[in-house]
């Protein structure tokens, strides 16, 4: 079954007046409130010099997303199968415009976003996309922590960076010619399909970095995604190992490089189950805690052999059981 457009209209032909136009990808389902947010700071940096072909791809919504849609003059097509990778796809089937962009449905672009990356693929025909900063946010979006990646190399080789410095996709802007019959993203990932997306891109293409402030990255709230962590961390471990044998010996990090690799990301993990188990303690809810404590050591035993000997919220969660 095909995907098929629902709602906006047809995508925009080309401009006679030579705007650049960038087709905007964002995959949704059930959340037309933040989809609203989303379409509002995509629809703030169109201008005069810059059309934006926006496009929701829809994954099964039973709530006023056709409408939300409609409101901000986007397209809506339908993904027949789960999963944010499907989404993706059916929203890069129905891109016309000469670039690509991407948000997830409960993020927001910032008013820097598009014109420096667009500057930087001007200036090097060679790349094949750009990426640009992003901050962690509050749930609320009010509050927001440094933008990250500080910097990036400059040579266009990300490959073996992005094995260690997890791109956000919302940051990124590709040239679609570019993409090829090798672009679009592995549906079997329920997890981390946009970071395989960025490591087979950067395997095959050259990949450029600008140090601007592009993202608001929500984060949820701790405790508050558990079973879909737990769920994640496989993807998250079969996209690092598959991609480092598409990358092959000449790109191996090296025994070190992967144990850091590990470690950081066995971190991030951890670090999510350890502030759940403290939520859980808060909350006075054991089976939480010890459901979170659980999550953490599988996560990695390193990082709550070190915490649980040392004063840290992994303890107080774990002595309010005893």
């Amino acid at each position: 079954m095909n995907d098929v457009a629902e709602a906006g209209g047809p995508a925009p032909p080309g401009d006679p007046s030579g705007r650049r136009t960038v087709s905007v990808v964002i995959p949704t389902r059930d959340r037309a409130a933040l989809l609203r947010e989303a379409l509002a700071s995509v629809r703030k940096i169109e201008g005069p010099d810059l059309v934006l072909d926006i496009i929701v791809a829809d994954n099964g919504s039973n709530d006023e997303t056709p409408e939300v849609a409609r409101e901000f003059g986007a397209r809506l097509v339908r993904a027949v199968r789960p999963g944010a990778g499907a989404a993706r796809n059916a929203g890069l089937r129905a891109a016309t415009g000469e670039f690509v962009a991407f948000l997830d449905d409960d993020d927001v672009w910032l008013p820097g976003h598009l014109r420096p990356h667009l500057a930087l693929l001007d200036q090097h025909p060679d790349f094949a996309g750009v990426v640009g900063q992003v901050a962690n946010a509050s749930p609320d979006l009010t509050s927001h922590g440094p933008f990250w990646p500080e910097d990036l190399p400059r040579d266009g080789e990300l490959y073996r960076t992005f094995l260690s410095v997890y791109p956000q996709i919302g940051a990124t802007v590709v040239r679609r010619a570019a993409l090829g019959g090798q672009g679009m993203f592995d549906e079997a990932l329920l997890g981390d399909q946009d970071w395989d997306w960025h490591l087979r891109l950067a395997l095959r293409r050259r990949l450029g970095f600008v140090a601007v402030p592009c993202v608001l990255f929500r984060q949820r709230a701790g405790g508050s995604s558990d079973r879909l962590q737990w769920r994640r961390m496989a993807f998250t471990y079969r996209v690092l190992f598959t991609n480092l044998w598409r990358g092959g010996p000449r790109r191996f990090p090296g025994p070190i490089g992967l144990a850091r690799i590990y470690l950081r990301i066995a971190g991030l993990y951890y670090s999510y189950f350890a502030e759940s188990a403290a939520v859980g303690a808060r909350t006075r809810s054991r089976g939480a805690t010890i459901r979170a404590l659980g999550g953490a050591l599988v996560a990695s035993p390193l990082h709550t052999g070190r915490d649980i000997l040392r004063p840290s919220s992994l303890r107080r969660s774990f002595a309010w059981l005893l």
